[in-house]
């Protein structure tokens, strides 16, 4: 079964930089395609996830965490789409944040950040190891979409819902996708 990986923190304001779809290249014995440029690839032979995870990390100039999600289970996401069919308004994004691990904690849902005042950030649902939520395109957004490890006790990776689709359209899930 395919994976798919999510690297955090990278190619973001000059940091941590790589060019993903020369990653991919230099991976190609795992069928390895790239998906944007923050970190997102779908590994369609990955064998042992030890050895991918070993490799992959060997080939980027830095650091990095990994998180590894079953291709299924990232193709669920689609029929499990918590955000309904109504379009978000132009200001807001659609977002899925991966954590690393099943959550140490589990906060009650919805969570509005911050507390008082207009939301920047607003947690709808959490399903294993995802996070549905909505951000504001504003500066301060950051800084909350960053509270998220602590909320749920395990590190977060974030990705648009549209990104998300593009990944369960590769794995071979575009049918359960609403536009």
């Amino acid at each position: 079964m395919a994976l798919v990986a999510f690297l955090r923190g990278v190619n973001i304001g000059g940091h941590r930089t790589f060019r993903p779809s020369l990653l991919a290249k230099e991976l190609k014995s795992y069928d390895v395609v790239n998906i944007g440029a923050a970190g997102t690839f779908v590994v369609r032979k990955p064998g042992s996830r030890a050895k991918f995870r070993a490799d992959l990390l060997a080939k980027l100039p830095f650091e990095a965490h990994v998180t590894l999600c079953e291709g299924r289970d990232v193709k669920r996401l689609a029929t499990e789409n918590p955000f309904g069919t109504t379009p978000p308004s132009a200001d807001v994004v659609r977002f899925v944040s991966i954590l690393s691990s099943g959550a140490r904690a589990r906060p009650s849902l919805p969570i509005a950040l911050p507390p008082d005042g207009p939301w920047l950030v607003r947690l709808i649902a959490a399903k294993g190891r995802f996070v549905f939520g909505e951000y504001r395109r504003q500066m301060r957004t950051i800084g909350y979409l960053g509270q998220l490890d602590r909320l749920f006790g395990a590190t977060a990776t974030t990705r648009n819902w549209r990104t998300i689709e593009t990944v369960i359209r590769t794995l071979g899930g575009n049918n359960a996708i609403s536009e």
